[in-house]
């Protein structure tokens, strides 16, 4: 691949979040390609910790912790950008959540290093946000956003707050906060005909206001990293607009913990940005974000996380 006389192949970025990671993720691509293989080098140098191991070995345990399930995630999407670069032309960029800090790093803003720390310590955070304020999320399936909003204004009581956290696709919303609170809200989306309501398995309310104590850990890491404006535009989960600057990209993510994951309004974003022919390319683990922009748009994505992927790219 990127050999001179190779068509390079426009496209738009999707980079996952967390969720996505499982033991083995990105294993062959090491194998197969040095490039991706100085990529894990570099993040277990940068973090001190044998992450790659962890990633290819297990335990499933340890991987799925926030703080090395983040990391991770990151890893593998880079590792996979890393093969294929010299024969793409990325357009624009989104990710889900932990995935837009993966997409700043391959559009340059970061570096590998200084994501990887961000990401690692991101999750750390979250981790302890948790702890201090326990909270926990559920995913509703049947119900437009509107209606989940309404439940959640109407849980929200006795100082105990649910919000809509992640816009995934129509008529999948995941909500996140106090457990009371989620609970009341999935009680009365059961009673206004929600398909399904699946309590989820996570350690912190995030995109919530519970995540505060994280986010200005975070924002503290923001402000003193070394952040470029992108070499493309990247659209931002809190305001689903491409951002083509330093400056605000740092602000956005400082938000990004306590706000909503518009996945919607960034899909349909991105969908306005290119042209009709663009090629759409998910990086790393899964093909979660493939699912969705199937089910906003219609489009169908490129899955480029192993290295049978790159063969057939």
């Amino acid at each position: 691949m990127g050999e001179p006389g190779t068509q390079v192949v426009k496209a738009v970025l999707l980079c996952p979040g967390q969720g996505a990671q499982k033991v083995g993720m990105g294993k062959d691509l090491a194998d197969e390609f040095p490039g991706a293989r100085a990529v894990f080098q570099e993040i277990d140098e940068a973090l001190g910790v044998n992450l790659s191991g962890m990633m290819w070995e297990g335990p499933d345990a340890e991987l799925t912790l926030t703080h090395n399930a983040q990391p991770a995630i990151l890893a593998h999407s880079l590792a996979a950008f890393e093969v294929i670069k010299e024969a793409v032309e990325p357009v624009v960029a989104a990710g889900h959540s932990l995935g837009e800090y993966t997409a700043y790093a391959a559009a340059g803003a970061f570096s590998v290093t200084e994501a990887a720390k961000l990401v690692r310590l991101r999750g750390e955070l979250m981790l302890a946000a948790g702890r201090e304020r326990p909270g926990t999320m559920m995913a509703v399936v049947g119900l437009d956003q509107a209606e989940v909003e309404r439940a959640c204004g109407r849980a929200s009581v006795e100082g105990e707050i649910v919000v809509p956290a992640n816009i995934n696709a129509p008529g999948q919303v995941v909500i996140s906060g106090d457990p009371g609170a989620v609970r009341r809200a999935g009680e009365i989306l059961k009673e206004s005909g929600a398909k399904r309501v699946l309590p989820l398995n996570v350690s912190g309310a995030f995109h919530s206001p519970l995540m505060e104590p994280a986010a200005e850990g975070l924002r503290e890491a923001l402000d003193n990293a070394a952040i470029r404006d992108p070499s493309f535009p990247v659209v931002a989960n809190v305001t689903a607009e491409p951002v083509a600057d330093a400056g605000t990209a740092r602000r956005l993510l400082g938000r990004q913990l306590t706000s909503p994951v518009r996945w919607i309004s960034c899909v349909e974003r991105l969908a306005a940005t290119v042209d009709e022919g663009t090629d759409y390319m998910e990086l790393g683990p899964g093909g979660v974000l493939s699912g969705l922009l199937r089910r906003i748009t219609g489009k169908r994505a490129v899955t480029v996380g192993s290295a049978k992927d790159v063969v057939a790219f």
